[in-house]
């Protein structure tokens, strides 16, 4: 699983004008069941979000995708994690560390 903070590095409303391109993005890896939650930080200096059941290549290609990303208005850090406890909605993208050794 990932945790990919985002960090404006433009002025928000270079960002703003940007919005509705970044929804749809996210919406289209909604439907693809990669990301399971997001929202802007607090202070609003970028925003996080939670992904999973892709490789570490392929969340990276992802947030290159990003049209923040592609306009230059955002800076992405990328922490993979492993879930091995979850709320009983997220039951299903638990990972068992004896798996993966």
């Amino acid at each position: 699983m990932f945790v990919m903070e985002l960090t404006y590095i433009a002025p928000i409303e270079e960002v703003e004008d940007l919005l509705d391109a970044h929804i749809a993005w996210l919406d289209g890896y909604y439907a693809s069941g990669v990301f399971l939650a997001s929202g802007r930080k607090v202070p609003r200096d970028g925003g996080v979000i939670l992904a999973g059941g892709v490789s570490r290549p392929e969340i990276e290609r992802i947030a290159a995708e990003d049209p923040f990303t592609v306009a230059g208005v955002c800076a992405y850090r990328i922490t993979e994690f492993m879930a091995t406890k979850t709320s009983a909605d997220l039951a299903a993208v638990r990972e068992n560390p004896a798996a993966r050794a």
